[in-house]
């Protein structure tokens, strides 16, 4: 067995697959019958994937190590996306091993060029495990100023899921923070000997329910694109899309924008943040947000 592989996750994430699916759902008939598991039995989807019970069984316990055919002909029978296949042949340590050790992120200089340039778009740059690695002054004032937030706290997915005013601040909190779960599931499969990493999900297990749930469903995502509405307290309501650029040089390292639609109510209301934040216009003094600086 590969020394990067991780049965025991790698079981735990098939039964989890399996059990949110259904008979039908795979071509199975439904017995109409009282069962006794949720989702798929083992033994069906051995019969599915062509293979014995017993391999299958000793695969998700953990206790064996599957052939590249079987893992591409499970996720097919088990309907994996594709970041559900990457994060499963990750775990199975199919793709080359990563060093176990990496040095501390910097941010790319192009990255935070271009991050000072975005005058009236709010940007962040997010490194490993999402920590908060730089931010122009607007996104400070959109999300939160993080100069005010410890270093070592300077976690995106921490403040989620620890900071009431985050919570407020997105419409959708749950939708946004699940997520989030499973874009950190999906990078703890290339990133597993991090001790941050181990640390950032131990205390969150240990402090919300919802973070303690999701982890363990094991599902997966990957960052990309998106619209998110936010309820800012100077400025309303905002309906902003948000992408996710990452430089050829480093692909732990991400710029995250948010912008608005020109000409809409959510585009004037940035340009009128944005205008406090340059000064041109003074902010409200019980607005309790501050502009931030741009950092490492």
């Amino acid at each position: 067995m590969t020394t990067s592989a991780r049965p025991d996750e790698l079981g735990a994430f098939l039964k989890a697959r399996r059990a949110e699916l259904s008979p039908g759902a795979v071509g199975l008939p439904e017995t109409g019958g009282r069962r006794r598991v949720h989702g798929l039995r083992r033994e069906e989807v051995a019969v599915l994937a062509a293979i014995s019970t017993d391999y299958y069984t000793r695969l998700e316990q953990g206790r064996m190590q599957a052939s590249a055919p079987v893992l591409d002909t499970l996720g097919r029978v088990l309907n994996l996306n594709d970041d559900q296949r990457a994060y499963m042949l990750e775990l199975a340590g199919r793709p080359a091993a990563r060093p176990p050790r990496r040095a501390a992120q910097k941010v790319q200089p192009r990255l935070r060029r271009l991050l000072a340039d975005l005058g009236t778009t709010p940007g962040i740059i997010l490194g490993r495990r999402m920590d908060i690695l730089a931010w122009n002054p607007l996104a400070a004032a959109l999300i939160a100023d993080f100069s005010k937030v410890p270093e070592k706290h300077r976690n995106y997915i921490r403040l989620l899921f620890t900071e009431p005013a985050m919570r407020e601040l997105y419409a959708d909190w749950e939708n946004v923070a699940h997520t989030c779960v499973a874009q950190l599931r999906m990078e703890a499969a290339r990133d597993s000997d991090s001790q941050r990493l181990a640390g950032l999900v131990g205390e969150l297990s240990v402090r919300d329910a919802d973070f303690r749930s999701w982890w363990a469903a094991h599902h997966v995502a990957v960052r990309g694109v998106g619209t998110k509405v936010l309820r800012h307290p100077i400025v309303g309501e905002l309906t902003l899309d948000w992408d996710t650029l990452a430089p050829t040089v480093d692909a732990d390292q991400h710029l995250v924008v948010w912008t608005a639609e020109p000409g809409s109510p959510s585009h004037d209301a940035l340009r009128i943040l944005s205008s406090w934040t340059d000064g041109t216009a003074p902010a409200p003094a019980d607005s309790g947000r501050g502009s931030g600086t741009a950092s490492g």
